[in-house]
């Protein structure tokens, strides 16, 4: 039995546990942004599991207008934290900025992710669920509404037809591809 018979697992279970927060802390700040309710349960949940860390790093880390940025300090930190921690496991030697550039790279591609999948499943939803709100929708529609509706004022009315769920998730595809390359490839040479 090889090291990798053990570090495969605690690779996982490590990568879950930070994605999973590191979502979280990002999607408070996502719907802080876009001024979502806050009475929502999800919302509740996602201020009750990010406040402990939160709370202290607001007395070190002031906001910039409606940007929490102790939000934004405390996702890259852990970011920073989870992509080092993996690469110990795997053996693998980062310097500090191939380890800030990956860092980076991540979040944006969690970022591009949460749009995508919100987006996507405010679309499915409205299939389904036409006229129903319930907390899961009213989120989605918080969240993805500025996007789809910046996409609505640039297309032209096409008698009914809605493109701007297709038109988001094309950019959003398309900056995937134009901006985590050249992250990843930078780091690579960095490191």
């Amino acid at each position: 039995m090889g090291m990798n018979y053990f570090t495969n697992p605690i690779e996982l279970i490590f990568n879950t546990v930070f994605s999973l927060y590191i979502g979280a802390v990002m999607l408070r700040f996502l719907l802080q942004w876009c001024r979502a309710d806050f009475r929502n349960p999800i919302s509740k949940f996602l201020i009750m599991i990010t406040h402990p860390p939160l709370k202290i790093l607001r007395r070190f880390v002031p906001s910039f207008g409606s940007i929490d940025t102790s939000s934004l300090v405390l996702m890259f930190a852990l970011q920073i934290v989870a992509d080092g921690s993996v690469g110990v496991l795997q053996g693998v030697s980062f310097s500090i900025g191939s380890l800030i550039l990956v860092a980076a790279a991540h979040l944006i591609a969690l970022l591009l992710n949460v749009f995508f999948y919100a987006v996507f499943a405010r679309a499915l939803l409205s299939w389904f669920n036409q006229g129903s709100f319930n907390d899961v929708s009213m989120l989605l529609y918080s969240l993805t509404e500025p996007l789809l509706a910046t996409c609505r004022s640039v297309l032209p009315n096409l008698g009914g037809l809605d493109l701007s769920v297709i038109l988001v998730i094309l950019g959003i595809q398309v900056i995937e591809m134009l901006i985590l390359p050249p992250l990843y490839q930078l780091a690579s040479l960095i490191s």
